[in-house]
């Protein structure tokens, strides 16, 4: 099945009634349901370690796994941003959850990013029977940064040069950067862009190896990507760049659009993408065995034709 398409996101509530969540984001709570075994190593070096979290509750055969990769425009971050705001989520729904450490910037420039991830993946689903995980179940997901290293790891072959492949179920991809030589100079210029990838000989070529771009094939698994049209540091056009270059090459992918939203959504808008969009798409393309409740408009989404230009009504208007 196809699942290219655009779909319009509306704000429940206009951006200025809602306040941006804290980033970063208070000390994670975890709840006394979940076990979390922290620091585990994936390499030798210090921040190659991640944190699996996984429900308590026994659990009635294999459950499907989440690899979550944290931003922070490779040069900052850390995977307690999204400890609770994101892994607890895919626990409550019965995921066990690697949240993924790397190296920034200011340890290893551009590739050594890419190269982790792709490590900790593979880590991942070598381990994934030890904690009752399917290895065939796994979704890999992050925001910004952490969402290009997230289709990085979904999309990124052998011939790449950055270190055996991962090979994932799905890809869900928060506002990720997919063309990093777009953010090295003119318009879209970013900063931590250029301190990820700083002036080097062969720049250019760096940049398009660790670009997702360079990657679009049929042969990547099914992709769904968040991402807000008013957003300050990635710029919305490279989504749809995504999108379309997916769609040319017969790719299995999805586009929402949140009309307005910025780099980062309210929690309420957040609750409404994993609730209409996130778990029927996992559960879509077979990450979850369980049926995940499907939006109408979702469904639409993903029996659409490539052309077709889906939509739902929200609260407070609609498309």
């Amino acid at each position: 099945m196809r699942y290219v398409c655009s779909a319009q996101l509306l704000c429940l509530l206009a951006s200025a009634q809602i306040p941006s969540e804290s980033w970063p984001p208070k000390t994670p709570v975890i709840p006394g349901t979940v076990k979390v075994t922290a620091d585990v190593p994936y390499g030798e070096h210090r921040r190659q370690v991640l944190d699996i979290l996984e429900p308590k509750a026994a659990a009635r055969g294999a459950r499907p796994g989440a690899i979550v990769i944290h931003g922070g425009g490779w040069i900052g971050g850390s995977r307690a941003w999204l400890a609770e705001l994101v892994c607890l989520r895919f626990v409550e729904k019965g995921f066990v959850v690697a949240n993924v450490e790397y190296r920034l910037a200011r340890t290893a420039a551009a590739p050594a990013a890419v190269e982790d991830v792709l490590a900790a993946a593979r880590w991942f689903i070598a381990n994934a029977r030890c904690y009752g995980v399917d290895p065939k179940r796994i979704v890999v997901t992050g925001d910004s940064a952490g969402g290009h290293l997230a289709l990085m790891v979904g999309m990124t072959p052998a011939s790449a040069g950055l270190g055996a492949p991962a090979p994932v179920r799905a890809v869900v991809n928060f506002f990720g950067i997919t063309d990093v030589n777009d953010q090295l100079g003119g318009a879209n210029r970013r900063d931590y862009t250029v301190q990820w990838v700083p002036e080097q000989p062969g720049r250019s070529e760096l940049a398009r190896r660790v670009s997702p771009l360079t990657y679009v094939r049929k042969q990547v698994p099914p992709i769904l990507t968040i991402h807000g049209t008013a957003d300050p540091s990635v710029p919305y056009p490279q989504a749809v760049q995504l999108g379309k270059g997916l769609e040319k090459a017969g790719a299995r992918a999805a586009l929402v659009t949140v009309d307005g939203g910025s780099h980062g959504f309210p929690k309420v808008v957040t609750d409404e993408i994993y609730d209409r969009y996130v778990w029927s798409f996992l559960a879509k393309t077979g990450v979850l065995k369980q049926r995940a409740p499907v939006h109408p408009a979702h469904s639409n989404l993903l029996s659409c034709t490539p052309t077709k230009q889906c939509g739902f009504a929200a609260a407070g208007g609609s498309n």
